[in-house]
């Protein structure tokens, strides 16, 4: 397994997917770079990461801000030298029918779902470009694959992910930059996810379906596995989810 010593930047680190997988890439030698909103969850996971001889940064940043997104790249080449991997993993899921117009809750979730994972891509590619090798890392869902009701907008994100990842690897494969591209599609797992949920129907079927909800460290295992094969070889996608669930 190729994880060791390579410096990996995850967003929406301070819970569920992004600090299972801080936890599992750093067990495996990685140099960690956490990123999110709230500070005191990230000193939290930073402190308990050192006891576990975890080397790790981290720096408060907003996805949906495309100066912080370039801030967190210049501080993870200051602090290491190199970005080996970013996983996008920053998201929200505040479903409701279309009918219901909550349009305040589209545009977060364009602009974190869409925009902050552009943002990402864009602020660690030049150097990936450069150095001729790199791993971007995007999480999009099951929902990005099928559409379900109540799940139009959060899906219309969902699929932008894999379509955006897609584009991105033709590019580099074209140009011949060795850069590597994932797309993890989880099912129902038991993070904070569908805390986002205002509508109340919607809540109801959610938390129903998250009764089967499987562990963050599931796909932190997933993602460990993408990085560590050879820089040869690209793991372009996985589809993880509950297996009693039907979605």
């Amino acid at each position: 397994m190729s994880i060791e010593e390579k410096v990996v930047i995850i967003t929406g680190a301070s819970s569920g997917i992004g600090e299972a997988t801080a936890r599992e890439l750093g067990s495996k030698g990685a140099k960690v770079v956490l990123a999110a909103r709230r500070e005191d969850r990230l000193k939290l996971l930073q402190d308990s990461l050192k006891k576990d001889k975890i080397e790790s940064s981290y720096k408060v940043v907003d996805v949906t801000s495309n100066e912080e997104m370039e801030q967190l790249a210049q501080f993870t080449l200051d602090q290491y030298g190199q970005i080996d991997a970013i996983v996008n993993n920053a998201g929200l899921m505040p479903l409701a029918n279309l009918s219901k117009k909550k349009i305040d809750e589209w545009n977060t979730m364009i602009d974190v779902n869409i925009k902050g994972l552009l943002y990402g891509i864009g602020a660690v590619l030049p150097h990936m470009r450069e150095r001729k090798s790199g791993h971007i890392i995007n999480i999009s869902s099951v929902a990005g694959h099928e559409v379900m009701p109540g799940g139009t907008v959060y899906c219309g994100t969902k699929f932008a992910v894999r379509a955006i990842t897609e584009g991105l690897r033709k590019e580099e494969a074209a140009e011949g930059n060795n850069i590597r591209t994932t797309i993890i599609s989880p099912g129902a797992v038991a993070t904070e996810l569908v805390e986002h949920i205002t509508d109340l129907d919607a809540k109801q079927g959610a938390d129903a379906l998250y009764d089967i909800a499987i562990p963050p460290e599931s796909i932190a295992r997933a993602i460990a596995h993408a990085i560590g094969e050879p820089n040869d070889v690209a793991t372009n996608e996985i589809i993880i989810r509950p297996t009693a669930q039907e979605l």
